[in-house]
């Protein structure tokens, strides 16, 4: 709500100027980290479910869609427009968000008109049902009951929707089948959200032209605002600069060991804790982005013995990694470090 408040009268020339985050009570200076950071806390807040704006999709696959029900939510479309315009931002910035829409949002994005097809990544499960109704008469399948109508939910009250005019009195027949998929499909994932997608694409071509992206499809579009979804281990540690140690030292082989092992989370966060996002930029490590341009990886020796935790500086995409007596020390204070203090910044 802070940077709604500050941000949302901006015009997008404004928007599109650097932006400096301090945050409340903290030491940190902007060089980048904050920044990064404040996209981080602020996708984590625009995308919660339970500020009844976004939904995560039916698919299982942990994306995004607008809420149909947000208009429960005072000013909703406000806040599409500014979540548009924070996405375009960090586009035009070049910061990646945590977070993935469905597919069809972003052919919603991109201009493309949508077919009864896309509902496969909306929803697998209606899909499977609609495309069962195509191929098989409606009579053998148990569907010749249907009108051309649709039903939406108000929280736990189901209202019903016609399709076409009168639509409540117009069957659905093996005829007109077709039609009915096409717009009970549209229904759902268009009609229902129309404005929340008008709201939100508005805020995001004061910032990115629609012009900019045409060129695009919806998966280069997802991969231009989220990054890649794999962390490439290998890929980092050759795009990995050191200071005080080597290749060769046995603090690092100990760590490249260790982090071999981590899983897909704590691989994440390891990314979050060193550069301030969890995500891959699209032309892999060698992208990596720092306070003044392209900053590869870098490990530090730091000095102090082995007590001490790692710590990283996330304008300079930097962990300091102390010199830790074996590869045992190293993981635990590594993994402690990644999962305890991945958030916050001051000097110490």
């Amino acid at each position: 709500m802070d940077s709604f408040t500050q941000l949302q009268h901006l015009k997008p020339a404004e928007m599109r100027g650097r932006l400096t985050i301090q945050f409340s009570g903290e030491e940190g200076i902007d060089a980048g980290g904050l920044t990064r950071e404040w996209y981080i806390l602020l996708a984590r807040e625009m995308f919660n479910p339970g500020n009844a704006l976004f939904e995560l999709s039916p698919s299982g696959d942990q994306s995004y869609q607008p809420f149909s029900n947000s208009s429960v939510n005072d000013h909703h479309l406000a806040y599409f427009k500014f979540i548009g315009r924070i996405v375009g931002k960090a586009v035009y910035d070049g910061h990646l968000m945590d977070a993935h829409f469905t597919r069809p949002f972003y052919k919603h994005m991109l201009g493309i008109p949508l077919n009864y097809e896309d509902m496969e990544a909306f929803d697998p499960d209606y899909h499977r049902n609609l495309a069962y109704m195509l191929e098989h008469p409606l009579a053998e399948s148990g569907l010749d009951h249907l009108t051309m109508t649709a039903t939406t939910m108000w929280f736990d009250v189901e209202e019903t929707v016609d399709l076409v005019p009168d639509g409540a009195n117009v069957p659905v027949t093996d005829e007109n089948k077709l039609e009915y998929v096409n717009l009970v499909t549209a229904h759902k994932m268009t009609n229902a959200i129309k404005d929340q997608i008008g709201a939100f694409t508005e805020g995001f071509n004061d910032i990115v032209p629609h012009d900019v992206l045409a060129i695009l499809n919806p998966s280069e579009l997802e991969l231009l605002i989220s990054g890649t979804p794999e962390i490439d281990i290998e890929d980092l540690r050759a795009q990995t600069e050191y200071t005080g140690y080597t290749p060769a030292s046995p603090q690092v082989r100990w760590f490249w060991d260790v982090v071999r092992d981590l899983n897909d989370e704590d691989r994440a966060r390891l990314l979050m804790f060193c550069t301030g996002t969890s995500k891959v930029p699209l032309d892999g490590f060698k992208a990596l982005q720092g306070i003044s341009g392209p900053q590869r990886f870098q490990i530090h020796r730091a000095y102090g013995g082995g007590q001490r935790l790692c710590s990283a500086h996330t304008c300079f995409n930097q962990l300091d990694l102390p010199e830790y007596a074996n590869k045992e020390e190293l993981q635990e204070r590594l993994l402690f470090a990644i999962r305890e203090g991945s958030e916050g910044f001051g000097f110490g």
